[in-house]
């Protein structure tokens, strides 16, 4: 198709016209805006760039750092000064002033310089303030209670233990922090009220490795005179019941257990200069508290009668209290928590309440979700309440809980000795009978948007907090058609659903990290919120959990799931591609290249596994194309896997300077490639293995299809996608993702589209129109065992942002330092807009039908450069003017390559 081009010169010249000059802002450490507690002694320091004209660049910066925000305009006593540094980098400038003590807080700011050889002015100040760095005086402590004998003693009440210990301030303070950590979960009060708004903390890790402490700044919670200083801990994945998932997994058996512990320092300096410490040891005092069980999976029950009121007040007796004991189990190095902490990020109210049986209330929030419910009731002392959850409801109008049971225990004795015969998510609550009493659960979270209520009396009240890292989002998305808009929700929401310092399956039945959901979902998440800390923790937890062998496991953490991989626990390659994939992605996403050498090894000996256990550079066995709905082609699909692992892993050798690795892997590669081609393809028809939309579509995407075939093996695609007439989806997880981005890179996004808009079943319409408010686990509607919120089958969103909008990251950008804008523009959408909030600033593509034209917006931002690419050959109609470096046309389309800045044109509507 060929249509006209023409620039609106007089918008164009308005953009291109602005003085505003080059400037700095956005200023991160580590990924994160102004963090307290880092470890790194080398934190890396970013921005982004703002700038009203076209082509703006940074060609040179100076950092300046000191300890207060008024020593900036210091010209000595500085902590450090770059001075002027030739370099456009403005991502992951490692500190390298003066050396940085535990606690100590640094404030910096940026000057940078445009092509024009002019200086910007300097940037607003930013901070980041060191955490313990290993100084630690504090010491683990617990209960001196009896662990459970036996595992039925584990589903009997185990209270949650409570600690404190008081201390004096006789000065005026100046600063104040608490470090701490408490295993599985805990909740930090000083003075009787919470330290911060952290919840779930810290972030699951596989605690023989490594256990994360925050950073709480308390200051303003300190008083003059007596201060109490208390914690509740809970058990979280620490301390897991042995329950006996899906009959046979005890995640007791797999994870580092023990007691509840906690680990507790407050730093407090004083105006005067001097400092005091206050650590936990073997003085504090511990009693039981009302949380009497609470389990990550079965829910919590609380008993208000048992509550100690003024018990985190100083001049509370603790007498009858027991002393804390130091703990004897060793752990992993305690490490400031290196991202965005669990959070409440909003409250649903219900939109409506039906009693489907009298002294039964079903509370529908309309929004299935991950979080918890807070009650408010007024009953008499003793009166019990107990909250079910779940995501659907029967036809009779009671609660449906099958899809979120924990690991699928639904019979009497599967769970194990001791274990519920239904292990659903439900909490309970029994009333003091002092007026209005209003509760939270602490240590649990649930998947859900239906809480069936019983027990409770007429007055009370039920609202639902949504749970999840606290994640930037950084991808808008919408268009003149509410179903694709629809399918974006969807897909936003399952993600936020299943962030809790890892990426889950599912918010309830299993909540684990799976290396395959990740594979096939990260691209989405990553143009929809900021990734970055939370994935560069993800690769962290695989390479933790890797086995003797090499192997990576099918989930990090690792709990005891190996399902089709190569021994010694170790995953199927589809899983353990997440490490060295999220690498790649990282670098790409984010230009992160310190985690590429830290994690490069780890990556190496993965790969040395593969080939060990391949049959010639085939790998027949795995989980192939999960939930696919036809017969998976597990063997083309784990080959293709081990060619993509083998090209990582020689790239990521280039890019670190082992050209011996990058020659060899580089040619493993290489010959991975033959192996399946030579086994799989049928070089007369085009046909893979059975040819099913994965087989053709997988090969596509990944480039490992002779230059010869690749007409032949796109037709085979087509063919089967068009096999009824409209195009119909068979994949699974994988193959969604390879067959939009193939269908997509190879001229076909009109099938895509017609994917996206297809509403019967499988499809992602399908789903919303069957009542889905998050993505499922299947394509198709299931009520007793397949979850309702899975983001596996997200792919969808990522294809909405660089498939329809065409904003992606070109194969070689760093950071998104290099953009491709190829907008699908579909005859029967109206208008879209999207942004994506890159390291380096805002990329825009909007367009809109009015009178016959088209309005495109495409907006890159400084340091960056980008290809905007559109059907036909219009190139003589390309304005050349500031910011267009070049225009030409190849394979049907115009390129225009562009600087940063925004433009506008307008274009002859291609439907006319």
């Amino acid at each position: 198709m060929t249509f006209a081009v023409v620039a609106l010169a007089g918008a164009c010249l308005a953009i291109g016209a602005s003085e505003d000059p080059l400037r700095p802002t956005g200023l991160q450490c580590n990924g994160l805006t102004d963090p307290l507690g880092v470890d790194d002694p080398a934190p890396r320091l970013s921005w982004t760039l703002e700038s009203g004209r076209r082509g703006d660049r940074q060609t040179a910066y100076r950092i300046v750092a000191a300890s207060t925000v008024r020593g900036l305009a210091a010209t000595d006593g500085l902590l450090w000064d770059t001075g002027r540094v030739e370099s456009a980098e403005s991502l992951h400038i490692p500190y390298g002033g003066r050396r940085l003590e535990p606690g100590q807080r640094v404030h910096w700011r940026v000057q940078v310089w445009d092509a024009a050889e002019v200086a910007s002015e300097w940037s607003p100040a930013a901070s980041f303030e060191m955490g313990r760095m290993g100084d630690w005086q504090a010491t683990w402590i617990e209960a001196p209670w009896p662990e459970p004998a036996s595992d039925e003693d584990f589903y009997a009440d185990q209270p949650a233990p409570h600690f404190r210990s008081e201390f004096t301030i006789a000065k005026p303070v100046r600063r104040a922090r608490a470090y701490v950590s408490g295993l599985g979960y805990y909740e930090l009060r000083l003075n009787g009220a919470p330290a911060g708004d952290h919840v779930l903390d810290p972030g699951w890790t596989e605690y023989a490795h490594r256990v994360f402490y925050a950073t709480l700044d308390i200051t303003d919670m300190v008083r003059p005179g007596r201060n109490c200083v208390g914690a509740i801990v809970g058990n979280g994945f620490w301390n897991p019941l042995p329950l006996r998932m899906w009959g046979g997994i005890n995640l007791r058996q797999h994870l580092t257990v023990g007691p509840p512990r906690l680990i507790c320092q407050l730093e407090i300096e004083y105006a005067d200069g001097s400092s005091e410490r206050v650590v936990s040891d073997d003085s504090w005092r511990v009693a039981r508290g009302p949380i009497r069980r609470n389990s990550v999976y079965l829910g919590e029950a609380y008993d208000a009668r048992l509550e100690m009121p003024g018990w985190d007040l100083p001049g509370y007796d603790d007498g009858a209290w027991d002393g804390a004991v130091r703990c004897a189990q060793a752990l992993g190095a305690l490490q400031a928590q290196p991202l965005s902490p669990i959070r409440v990020t909003d409250v649903f109210e219900p939109i409506g309440v039906t009693e489907p049986v009298e002294g039964v209330r079903i509370y529908d929030f309309g929004q299935n979700m991950a979080g918890r419910a807070s009650l408010t009731i007024e009953a008499p002392a003793g009166a019990q309440v107990r909250l079910r959850y779940g995501e659907l409801l029967h036809p009779d109008g009671s609660l449906n809980p099958l899809t979120s049971v924990c690991g699928q225990i639904k019979s009497p004795g599967m769970g194990g000795p001791g274990a519920p015969d239904l292990a659903v998510q439900e909490d309970s609550y029994v009333a003091r009978g002092e007026g209005v009493e209003t509760w939270t659960p602490r240590f649990t979270f649930h998947g859900f948007r239906y809480v069936e209520v019983t027990g409770a009396p007429a007055s009370v009240s039920l609202r639902a907090q949504r749970l999840h890292s606290d994640l930037q989002p950084v991808g808008r998305f919408e268009c003149s058609d509410p179903l694709l808009n629809g399918i974006e929700g969807l897909c936003r929401q399952a993600l936020l659903s299943n962030l809790h310092s890892v990426q889950s399956d599912c918010p309830h039945r299993e909540k684990f990290g799976y290396g395959g959901d990740i594979v096939a979902s990260s691209e989405y998440a990553m143009m929809l919120l900021d990734m970055q800390a939370f994935y560069s923790k993800c690769v962290r937890d695989f390479g933790d959990a890797q086995r003797a062998n090499g192997g990576f496991t099918e989930t990090a953490p690792y709990v005891g799931i190996a399902d089709g991989g190569f021994g010694e626990g170790s995953g199927p390659i589809g899983w353990g591609t997440a490490h060295p994939l999220l690498i790649w992605q990282l670098r790409q996403y984010y230009g992160e290249t310190a985690l590429m050498a830290e994690q490069y090894e780890r990556a190496a000996r993965w790969l040395a596994m593969l080939v060990e256990q391949s049959d010639g550079l085939i790998i027949s066995h795995g989980i192939g194309d999960h939930e696919s709905l036809v017969p998976k082609p597990t063997a083309l699909t784990s080959t293709a896997f081990l060619a993509l692992n083998a090209d990582l892993v020689a790239r990521m050798a280039g890019l670190l300077g082992r050209t011996e690795d990058e020659a060899r892997y580089s040619e493993l590669a290489k010959r991975a490639q033959e192996a399946l081609n030579d086994r799989f393809l049928d070089p007369t028809t085009g046909r893979y293995d059975a040819g099913t939309q994965t087989c053709q579509s997988m090969v596509l995407s990944l480039g490992l299809v002779p230059p010869s075939s690749r007409g032949d093996v796109l037709d085979r695609l087509v063919e089967d996608l068009m096999a009824e007439g409209e195009p119909r989806l068979t994949t699974g997880i994988f193959g969604t993702k390879y067959l939009l981005e193939s269908l997509t890179a190879n001229g076909r996004a009109d099938l895509a589209y017609r994917l996206a808009k297809r509403r019967e079943f499988p499809s992602w319409g399908y789903m919303l129109d069957n009542g889905a408010t998050t993505l499922w686990e299947v394509w198709s509607y299931n009520d007793n065992v397949f979850s309702h919120n899975h983001p596996m089958f997200g792919s969808i969103a990522q294809w909405l942002y660089q498939g329809l909008a065409g904003i992606r990251p070109h194969d070689t950008a760093v950071g998104f330092d290099h953009v491709v804008i190829a907008p699908y523009i579909p005859d029967d959408l109206q208008w879209l807009r999207a942004e994506y909030r890159s390291v380096r600033g805002p990329i825009r593509c909007e367009w809109e039908r009015a009178g016959g034209r088209l309005s495109l917006l495409v907006s890159l931002p400084p340091n960056a450069t980008g290809v905007l690419v559109l059907p036909g050959d219009v190139v003589d109609q390309i304005p050349v003017e500031a910011g267009i470096e070049w225009v030409d046309h190849t394979d049907g389309a115009t390129r225009v390559a562009l600087g940063s800045g925004s433009y506008v044109f307008g274009i002859g509507d291609p439907r006319e």
